[in-house]
């Protein structure tokens, strides 16, 4: 095997494949929420699909060692991994005896994708639900500003009450908590909520005609041609922001 094939990019499949036999539970869902608590980070291909190096593979051997054979917490686990990312020493992460021992990681071509072939297609995408413990230690954050984001409608639960919270939650559950640390108050983000919502509203009309179409691939069309807005809206709102600014901020 070549140098350049032992590191091409490899499918979430392939990484289910390399894991399984130290860790029969891994599954997909498992890989995405450990994505969506930022505890790997997987390049993405311009279709959106993820694609993992052998440091990825690292990671995660590193993180499911610790949670199969100490029973650590994410909390725990994220900050061994910060000091491993600043080259310190952290304690062993393999039990005694050697289970769990790390393989060696050799990004191997997959079976299901010979050379010149396309791989195969990353299983589809199984939404991440997060209890509300989770979302707290994802996020790093007390229950009562949980609470207050909650109040304002910032974060909302994926079903209504009751129900687990999605990978957004955690991502805007961040965000506001970093906001905070900066003074701000959730109350103050209410302007931030309703831009959002009438952006929302904005792309879901220029949608809508798409997703009248009868032929097939229309809301995938449709889900396309909103990611792509959205993006764009973000831009426009941050260019917007910094054009508003400057006038205050220029001596």
């Amino acid at each position: 095997m070549s140098a350049e094939a032992s590191r091409a990019p490899m499918t979430i499949g392939d990484v289910l494949g390399l894991l399984r036999p130290d860790f029969p539970d891994i599954t997909v869902s498992k890989i995405r929420f450990l994505e969506a608590e930022g505890l790997i980070e997987p390049r993405r291909s311009p279709s959106g699909y993820r694609k993992f190096g052998p440091g990825d593979v690292d990671r995660l051997r590193f993180i499911l060692t610790a949670q199969r054979d100490q029973y650590l917490p994410l909390r725990v686990i994220r900050e061994r991994l910060r000091a491993r990312d600043r080259g310190e020493a952290v304690p062993t992460t393999a039990a005694p005896g050697g289970r769990g021992r790390p393989r060696t990681l050799v990004a191997a071509p997959s079976a299901a994708a010979p050379a010149g072939q396309a791989p195969a297609p990353e299983p589809p995408d199984a939404p991440v639900r997060l209890s509300r413990r989770q979302l707290l230690d994802g996020a790093g954050i007390p229950a009562d500003l949980l609470d207050a984001m909650e109040e304002y409608g910032l974060v909302r639960r994926a079903g209504g009450a009751g129900s687990p919270y999605d990978a957004e939650a955690l991502t805007v559950a961040r965000a506001v908590a970093a906001l905070c640390e900066h003074g701000l108050e959730v109350r103050h983000l209410r302007a931030l909520k309703a831009a959002a919502d009438r952006q929302v509203g904005l792309i879901e009309q220029a949608v809508a005609p798409l997703l009248r179409r009868r032929h097939p691939g229309a809301h995938e069309e449709a889900a396309e041609t909103a990611r792509s807005l959205a993006d764009l809206a973000v831009r426009l709102h941050t260019a917007l922001v910094w054009a508003g600014l400057r006038e205050t901020l220029e001596p």
